[in-house]
């Protein structure tokens, strides 16, 4: 016969487990949270920031990727105190954000730099972000080196304030001049305890790259992937994710065993409203993806 107290035992043991089991599945689930990346928003932004960065947050993300801040301008108006203070407001954090590196690549000045890495402390990020190489900086293989040579010293002067840097690619990368990958370059040129790669899984398929191959090739490289889904009629545009033709499923579990962090969604252009959009992909990323 099961006495009182052995019941009130039992019983809150049994509340004890039910309180601890939503814990226990954010632990399983890892750090493994659904951001936006606010390029996806581009159009809309700078109309009305506040009320962007709301829907974003009413959409399901978590975080957001940040792109076009400039010293001027700050963040479609806002200064970057207070563009944190919006985010917070909505429950949003940003773990990286896109900064322009044409300066730097281009110059070898470091002044926006700097300012890059003052922001990116204010905002809480953990990455500066290069998002993209223009291209009469990448003509040849030795201009593939000295593009390593400056992340490398971008990514020391991160460090020393706390931050890393991190590299998105595009398809250019995968492309070769006189036979050698600028990608190749990077992955094996730059430092490993100091570069950081978020892969743009979309790119890389456009490519006709396989990105499960060069992460299980470089598997302590990625801390970050850029999910966006190819449209299966016309590979130059996008759909919603799990609309399209990339195969998440086989390479959504390959991101998390080689140590990705931060999924990222990005959409370049819609068929359908934006917001509706953004929504369906965080969903199916949430609810599909991420389990």
């Amino acid at each position: 016969m099961t006495t009182r107290r052995a019941f009130l035992t039992q019983a809150g043991l049994f509340t004890a487990a039910a309180l601890a089991a939503p814990a226990l599945a954010r632990a399983a689930m890892g750090s493994h949270t659904v951001g936006l990346q606010l390029y996806t928003l581009r159009e809309q932004l700078p109309k009305d920031v506040k009320g962007v960065i709301a829907k974003v947050a009413e959409a399901g993300y978590k975080e957001v990727e940040t792109f076009g801040y400039s010293k001027k301008g700050g963040h479609w108006g806002l200064s970057t105190k207070e563009f944190k203070s919006l985010l917070s407001a909505h429950g949003l954090t940003t773990p990286s954000g896109h900064y322009g590196m044409d300066q730097l690549l281009g110059e070898d000045k470091w002044d926006d730099l700097k300012d890059y890495i003052d922001t990116a402390k204010i905002l809480g990020q953990e990455y500066v972000t290069c998002p993209y190489v223009n291209e009469k900086f990448r003509k040849t293989p030795d201009d593939f080196k000295k593009i390593a040579e400056k992340l490398n010293k971008a990514a020391e002067l991160c460090k020393k304030s706390g931050l890393k840097l991190g590299y998105h690619n595009h398809n250019f990368e995968f492309m070769p001049v006189d036979g050698t990958m600028l990608y190749n370059v990077l992955l094996k040129d730059t430092d490993p305890n100091l570069v950081h790669f978020e892969m743009d899984l979309y790119w890389v398929v456009r490519a006709g790259q396989d990105p499960v191959k060069w992460m299980q090739a470089h598997s302590n490289r990625f801390a970050m992937v850029h999910v966006k889904d190819m449209d299966k009629t016309d590979s130059k545009l996008n759909t919603e994710v799990g609309h399209g033709s990339i195969d998440y499923k086989r390479i959504i579990p390959v991101c998390k065993k080689v140590g990705v962090k931060h999924f990222i969604m990005e959409q370049e252009n819609f068929k359908i409203d934006p917001y509706v959009s953004i929504k369906e992909s965080c969903n199916y990323m949430k609810n599909t993806l991420m389990v």
